[in-house]
């Protein structure tokens, strides 16, 4: 990144001059400059030039925030079933995590990434018709899949046992960050197929990517965050 002239105004102080000491110049950037925390103490005796910086730019650490956020998010979504044993309290946790997440997202235009691809499991979610809430524990699936090809534009919902059903769907991108859905084919017991209804439709939005992360947001106010399991997996035709 190119500086202009008016990017850093430093301040030069002189001690005054010794017997004992050969002349000090202490030179320090401003506080408010892009160069915050930085201070340079430079002594010239005789044309030897002493330079000590500690420079600890922001953004050094910003890869380190990410992380503790990510652990922060996975840690408080382990004991809550993928979200099914969420009270409105640990929804509203979840949430307020995951929004410090997409404030920092790493990638603006999601859907232009190869990222995307690839095999998802969901890992929580507030969508009560996902997590089968209304059926027994040993009739709701273990885990739930998606898919998603960029460059076809398919995604591919999966559910494991015990009743292994699919659902695929083409995806209208609406922006650089959010798709419309629509449903065209069910497989029951992941073989039988059913044409899906045209009423089978929504919206999403990818609010957070990076390789081992994805947060998505539905048209109903749904959160959604996968875990990265298999980035060459593609969405079959």
């Amino acid at each position: 990144m190119a500086l202009s002239a008016s990017t850093v105004t430093p301040t030069i102080k002189l001690s005054p001059p010794s017997t004992s000491q050969p002349l000090r110049f202490l030179l320090r950037i401003p506080s408010n400059s892009i160069f915050d925390n930085t201070n340079l103490l430079i002594a010239s005796p005789s044309n030897k030039w002493r330079l000590r910086i500690s420079f600890f730019p922001s953004f050094l650490n910003k890869g380190k925030d990410l992380n503790a956020l990510k652990e922060e998010l996975l840690q408080a979504i382990v004991p809550l079933d993928r979200g099914a044993e969420a009270t409105p309290e640990d929804q509203e946790m979840v949430d307020r995590v995951s929004r410090k997440l997409e404030a920092a997202n790493p990638i603006k235009e999601p859907l232009k990434s190869d990222l995307l691809n690839g095999k998802w499991e969901l890992i929580y979610t507030t969508s009560r018709s996902i997590l089968q809430t209304e059926r027994p524990k040993l009739l709701r699936s273990r885990t739930n899949y998606q898919g998603i090809n960029v460059d076809t534009l398919r995604a591919q919902n999966m559910e494991s046992g015990p009743f292994f059903n699919q659902v695929t769907a083409n995806l209208k991108p609406l922006n650089s960050r959010k798709v419309a859905v629509q449903f065209d084919t069910f497989k029951i017991l992941g073989l039988i197929p059913v044409k899906a209804p045209g009423r089978a439709r929504g919206e999403l939005e990818i609010t957070y990517l990076d390789e081992e992360l994805r947060i998505s947001r539905g048209d109903k106010g749904n959160l959604f965050i996968l875990k990265m399991i298999d980035p060459s997996y593609r969405v079959p035709v």
